[in-house]
């Protein structure tokens, strides 16, 4: 999985790319998070268009970051989930816990 990270208007972005899947997607997303966390990041937004995988490791290291993240009193949000991925979030009822916005703009401006 490949994740480019940017900064928009204060809040760091993670465009994700490719699989979020046990031993690939899981600990790059883990280490992006953390290595953002360490930068002095406080909301991270998860760009997802390019997601084309994602299974329960990769749904947990999700949870995962939402709770390192909102524990060090920040936010984590998503943006431009593909339906494979908002499928999952319904079925876990995930849906309910992530903040989840469908184009980046209305996303950053809910920081």
């Amino acid at each position: 999985m490949k994740i480019l990270v940017r900064n928009q208007q204060g809040i760091t972005v993670l465009s994700l790319k490719g699989k979020i899947t046990i031993g690939v997607g899981d600990v790059a997303l883990r280490t992006a998070v953390n290595e953002a966390l360490e930068a002095g990041a406080r909301n991270i937004l998860l760009e997802l268009s390019g997601v084309t995988t994602v299974d329960s490791s990769g749904i947990g290291e999700m949870v995962n970051a939402y709770t390192t993240v909102t524990n060090r009193g920040g936010q984590l949000k998503l943006v431009s989930l593909p339906a494979k991925v908002s499928d999952i979030l319904q079925i876990t009822q995930l849906i309910t816990v992530f903040e989840v916005y469908d184009d980046e703009p209305e996303a950053l401006a809910s920081f």
